[in-house]
């Protein structure tokens, strides 16, 4: 069966397929300057009104451009679930209420399975946007707000299965969920607190949200005597102790610097004749990835977070290994 596969002839009906869909999607992006702006415009006020959640449904495979779409759109901060046109009919519409606001994605707008949802919606006067080809068709005429996307074909004419519309499709509710997000000032923060797993939750976590305090962050006087500066850095159980002076950090105690300067004498010396002064600091909302690039680059494993010179928490390259960063 692979050798009907002939190499030239694949490439070349790749790259046809992605330049059609690239040159569809430029048509959509030039649309929004024009005919699209106004509907744009009003269906994403729709969106970030409402007080419910967004619905977000389709049929076949407008129904997993609609999966999708709901799930940019709750991941970043547009709270949204996809429901199922045929099952809305078998109890799901339940799902739909007063608050709510439908996207209903179909690309000949006369999608059967549709119906009993779009009825339900104007029932209850749950406004509608509807993203379709047809502008004259059942879905546009329902919609409180109609997308009419330029009906661009699709990437095969011998067998014109959804490509081109299903990729437009999915680059406009992408559009649409940008521009809520950049409207509510939805920042990378907001970002992390909802993707707290992962590479991705992992580097959008700060340093505040892994940092150890109270008992896990010795602190000690520049004073205290090298046996208790010992002490305070095994309760600690990072290796290490900082020294404060008048509430503020002015050096950092290793295992690194009491092996260096192991010696009879050195029990009878103080902090302060131990300390690394000035050592490497972070803020507490600097991001965990600000971190580790500190102790790559200067070859430590933690670093004290500090608030006005004043040492807030202490964070260690174990930390950020549990925490998934790389």
């Amino acid at each position: 069966m692979t050798d009907i596969i002939k190499p030239d002839a694949a490439v070349a009906a790749g790259q046809e397929t992605i330049r059609i869909e690239a040159r569809a999607l430029e048509t959509l992006a030039q649309a929004l300057a024009a005919d699209l702006k106004e509907p744009f415009v009003h269906a994403a006020r729709l969106l970030a009104g409402a007080k419910g959640r967004v619905i977000v449904s389709g049929m076949g495979k407008s129904g997993h451009i609609a999966r999708k779409i709901a799930a940019t759109l709750a991941s970043t901060g547009t709270p949204a679930q996809f429901v199922h046109p045929a099952e809305a009919s078998h109890g799901d519409l339940g799902m739909i209420v007063e608050q709510d606001c439908v996207l209903a994605i179909s690309r000949s707008g006369e999608t059967a399975e549709l119906s009993d949802l779009l009825y339900h919606c104007r029932r209850i006067a749950v406004p509608v946007i509807g993203m379709t080809f047809k502008p004259n068709s059942s879905l546009a005429r329902a919609s409180t707000a109609a997308l009419i996307l330029p009906d661009c074909g699709e990437a095969s004419e011998e067998a014109p299965a959804p490509t081109t519309s299903t990729t437009m499709c999915l680059a406009l509710g992408d559009a649409l969920s940008v521009a809520l997000l950049k409207a509510r000032g939805f920042t990378a923060d907001h970002f992390g607190a909802i993707h707290p797993g992962g590479k991705l939750g992992a580097a959008l976590k700060r340093v505040r949200d892994v940092m150890r305090v109270g008992g896990d962050d010795p602190l000690i006087s520049p004073e205290t005597s090298v046996p208790k500066a010992l002490e305070a850095m095994s309760v600690g159980g990072i290796g290490a102790a900082g020294v404060i002076e008048n509430g503020k950090l002015i050096g950092i105690i290793t295992d690194g610097d009491v092996r260096r300067r192991l010696s009879p004498e050195m029990f009878g010396k103080t902090a302060r004749d131990l300390m690394t002064a000035n050592p490497k600091t972070i803020a507490p909302d600097a991001p965990l990835a600000d971190a580790i690039a500190i102790m790559n680059s200067k070859r430590i494993n933690l670093l004290f977070a500090l608030e006005d010179g004043k040492p807030v928490g202490v964070v260690h390259m174990h930390d950020l290994l549990a925490a998934g960063v790389r």
